[in-house]
């Protein structure tokens, strides 16, 4: 589950649906209630989902199929609206791919997916509206299933967590390219996620 910018709704992605539900806070406090619910292409397995800085689209990583499904987002209405697919691997990749996180730069031109299997990171390429996303490359994930994805505060640098390998690994960020190059590594046995306070 993940608020939208607004902190008005809560969308939650349903892999067993192919859909994401939008929630409102209800009586009694704290519940919630569904809002509307997007179908999405069958068979994509929606995982994961971000938002564009600008809070005008998200972004649906599916775990069953390796591509981001591209949304607009109406937050006054509470309505998500498939735009488009984007896959997050090479044309012709026969390694089982099970897409794992999704996140967006701060400035919204770039957005990155985490790739269990094939081991790597997608880059892709969004456009200045963030309607449109372009497959750029994918990068080692430098490790073995990469369970999550985090960006830091600055939006320099992002982190690996490959539960698989045992270890957390963390990229500078070209700032032209978006494309993640390798700058170090540390051990943490059966790594799931990163978090910054």
């Amino acid at each position: 589950m993940l608020p939208d910018p607004t902190g008005r709704w809560v969308l939650s992605v349903d892999l067993g649906t192919d859909s994401v539900r939008v929630c409102e806070l209800a009586a009694p406090p704290g519940t919630l209630r569904v809002h509307t619910e997007t179908a999405l292409r069958p068979g994509t397995g929606p995982r994961h989902l971000a938002f564009h800085p600008d809070g005008s689209h998200a972004y649906v990583l599916g775990e069953l199929e390796p591509a981001v499904t591209v949304c607009r987002w109406d937050a006054e209405s509470g309505v998500l609206v498939p735009l488009g697919e984007t896959p997050v691997v090479e044309p012709g990749t026969d390694v089982a791919t099970y897409p794992s996180e999704v996140v967006v730069a701060h400035d919204g031109r770039f957005l990155w997916a985490a790739n269990r299997g094939h081991d790597s990171i997608a880059v892709l390429a969004l456009d200045a509206s963030g309607a449109k996303a372009e497959f750029v490359t994918t990068v080692g994930c430098g490790g073995h299933w990469p369970r999550d994805l985090a960006l830091d505060p600055s939006g320099s640098r992002l982190y690996a967590a490959n539960e698989r390998s045992g270890d957390v690994t963390w990229f500078d960020i070209d700032p032209e390219t978006g494309i993640p190059r390798r700058a170090g590594s540390v051990e943490v046995p059966a790594a799931s996620c990163v978090v910054f306070g």
